[in-house]
């Protein structure tokens, strides 16, 4: 073995989360495979995404498959109706579906893998989660894992038109264990800044991000509220919905007591006040719900790349995110209020491309207070 090629081995085997270059090994060795040929497009800097396939089933309730049993075993009992999707179908609003990927696994005994809705996914209030033959918790798949994939999916307010390769959720892979202590966040805090705008930055099992309720221009908007038995949204159609149809705007005049009252089974898109950088070198993904912050959910789409939010990649002010959701009763949340933290963990190699890099698909860098892709925005 040359010194080169010794030095690629190496590379291959450092722990972390895989970069993209390590993904295309993967589907070059056939531990990642699909029902039909991958593209760029699905390649994201630390992820790929996760494509629908033809078959989906309308199914009771949600359900894990459990020890020694398979999804479609489960859906022998569960499913009330199979759908075909080729051509598009809709998926209705608060209905449960399950939907096969076109991607499948055969992971290393050293490689997990674990998922999260896209970005866009999430800021369309579509409620999804991954699912494995055995598994025992959503969005996890164990180290060695050999078969196939599927999705459940909820659209929780809007219902939504699918097709064979339409991609609602993203994995990324990892080897070794997950490692990030908090003192590690510290310490690139430090040296990198990991997120700027607070006067105090909290990192204890994450580095904690808080809402922005403050307006950052002359419209006075604060945050969005969707609203209730809007159209149909095409998950492949960006730019094609117009944002008064769906959302209606929120300003300081909803503002109660110094807050907003977030009403329970109604969503919102909301902006942090701080102002998130992932370092090349890690990865980062967000909590999405943490009962000692409140009785709400933020962030149903927890995957930010390295890159995201970078100055050198022309990102000077790029914020969080947040989707968030009340539950039971309704909630008064406040400027600064903590809402989610953001876990950053090591990557096993730099990618070879970033997040907001020239060529690459990044819809989101510079954000502020954005709404999904799919809305005619200015």
């Amino acid at each position: 073995m040359t010194a080169a090629n010794g030095a690629m081995q190496n590379a291959r085997m450092m722990n972390g989360i895989l970069p993209v270059q390590d993904i295309r090994r993967m589907i070059a060795d056939g531990e990642i495979a699909a029902a039909t040929d991958m593209t760029t497009a699905q390649m994201q800097p630390a992820s790929i995404d996760l494509r629908l396939g033809r078959r989906a089933w309308r199914v009771q309730s949600s359900f894990l498959p459990g020890s020694g049993t398979r999804v479609e075993d489960k859906l022998d009992r569960l499913a009330m109706h199979q759908l075909d999707l080729d051509g598009g179908a809709v998926l209705e609003r608060g209905c449960v579906y399950i939907v096969e990927l076109q991607e499948s696994l055969c992971l290393p005994g050293d490689v997990s893998a674990m998922a999260n809705p896209k970005s866009s996914t999430g800021r369309l209030d579509i409620f999804t989660r991954l699912i494995t033959d055995e598994a025992l918790e959503f969005e996890a798949v164990a180290a060695g894992y050999e078969g196939p994939l599927f999705a459940e999916i909820s659209p929780r307010t809007f219902s939504v038109l699918v097709r064979p390769g339409s991609c609602l959720s993203q994995l990324r892979l990892r080897r070794g264990p997950a490692v990030m202590s908090d003192d590690a966040m510290i310490r690139l805090q430090r040296d990198v800044g990991l997120v700027r705008g607070a006067s105090d930055v909290d990192i204890r099992d994450g580095v904690a991000l808080s809402v922005n309720l403050t307006p950052s221009g002359p419209d006075d908007i604060i945050g969005w509220r969707a609203r209730k038995h809007a159209g149909l949204v095409d998950i492949d159609a960006p730019a094609s919905c117009q944002v008064s149809d769906f959302w209606e705007r929120l300003t300081t005049s909803d503002l109660v007591a110094g807050g907003l009252v977030l009403h329970p089974d109604e969503f919102y898109i909301l902006a942090s006040r701080e102002f998130v950088t992932v370092p090349r070198d890690h990865a980062a993904e967000m909590r999405a719900y943490d009962t000692r912050v409140g009785e709400f959910r933020a962030h149903y789409a927890g995957f930010f790349d390295p890159g995201f939010g970078m100055a050198e990649l022309g990102a000077s002010t790029t914020r969080a995110v947040l989707e968030v959701r009340s539950h039971d009763v309704p909630f008064l949340i406040e400027e600064g209020q903590t809402v989610c933290r953001l876990v950053y963990e090591p990557m096993a190699a730099v990618p070879e491309s970033l997040y907001g890099a020239t060529g690459s698909s990044s819809n989101y860098q510079s954000q502020g207070l954005r709404l999904a892709k799919h809305f005619i925005q200015d």
